[in-house]
């Protein structure tokens, strides 16, 4: 299968770069030998189903665990042997937070707060507010949804250069992941944060993400801007007459029971369609996001 990946970008002190990374349990791979890179300023949605291995990606990439092969730096230094200098610049929201659940959320936001030169404490304070959190109360009698909500502020009022969330969403209500998403996106554009967050939620990656890379089971599949997949990639519908014609490089490839083939389908290089779309009987059909992440993980 073709990696389909955008030209990886090679500066020394990109936010992230991984090359090459593999990961297994317990004999099952979870990672097959990714490559990404973020460059500055990037707001990637890493999306994929639950079990693709988007958090062992993310926790490999920040140095929270040892790959089984592969390397992984952060602002040009190992992922594994960052300096305090580098980790001041990160902040990091797990899927679910549990650190220093005996602390209230505003005795933990004043702890942590004194790790960050750039720490905005009136940030966080209003923050509380705006989300109706209590500040005196202990963060292990929150709510899940409470957590999520105190971490992310965590995270937001440390100001840093790369944040990194994983499936920051998951626990938040309609309202208050469209508060989230507002802030993401504040924080990428007025400050030019590099940002990735992992999520199965397709409508999340179209309001924030300026990019995109698809994880599916341990291997990733594209990497692409938001605004590009409508016009890259496409599904091909292929009679069961034509369907030996079909091209061997596809994103993903379904047999219906009448023999029939549908296919994603990627442009070439110089933006042509595989020649099996001029085929009698064939159809093209254009693909939206959500489209094509069932496309491909279905």
């Amino acid at each position: 299968m073709n990696a389909m990946l955008q030209p990886t970008i090679e500066s020394t002190d990109a936010p992230l770069m991984v090359r090459g990374l593999a990961h297994s349990y317990e004999g099952g791979k979870v990672l097959t030998g990714v490559d990404l890179t973020l460059a500055p300023g990037t707001v990637l949605g890493l999306i994929g189903r639950n079990g693709a291995g988007k958090s062992t990606l993310i926790r490999a990439m920040l140095g929270l665990m040892q790959p089984l092969a592969g390397e992984a730096r952060v602002f040009g230094e190992p992922a594994l042997k960052l300096s305090d200098k580098v980790k001041e610049r990160i902040a990091y929201v797990p899927q679910q937070p549990e650190a220093l659940a005996w602390l209230s959320a505003e005795q933990m936001l004043d702890y942590v707060g004194r790790f960050y030169p750039r720490w905005d404490a009136a940030f966080a304070k209003a923050m509380l507010r705006k989300w109706d959190i209590a500040p005196n109360r202990l963060l292990a009698k929150l709510s899940p949804g409470e957590r999520q909500r105190v971490d992310l502020i965590r995270a937001l009022a440390s100001q840093p250069e790369l944040m990194v969330l994983d499936e920051p969403a998951a626990a938040l209500d309609p309202v208050a992941r469209r508060d989230l998403l507002r802030e993401i996106a504040l924080r990428a554009g007025d400050a030019g944060t590099t940002v990735l967050f992992s999520t199965h939620i397709v409508s999340d990656l179209e309001r924030v993400a300026s990019d995109i890379a698809f994880l599916h089971e341990g291997k990733l599949l594209l990497h692409c801007g938001v605004d590009e997949t409508k016009e890259r990639y496409a599904r091909l519908w292929l009679p069961a007459s034509m369907s030996a014609a079909a091209p061997a490089q596809v994103l993903s490839r379904h047999r219906h029971e009448d023999g029939s083939l549908s296919l994603v389908v990627e442009r070439g290089a110089h933006g042509q369609w595989p020649e099996a779309t001029g085929l009698p009987g064939a159809r093209l059909d254009a693909l939206g996001l959500e489209d094509l992440f069932v496309e491909i993980a279905g």
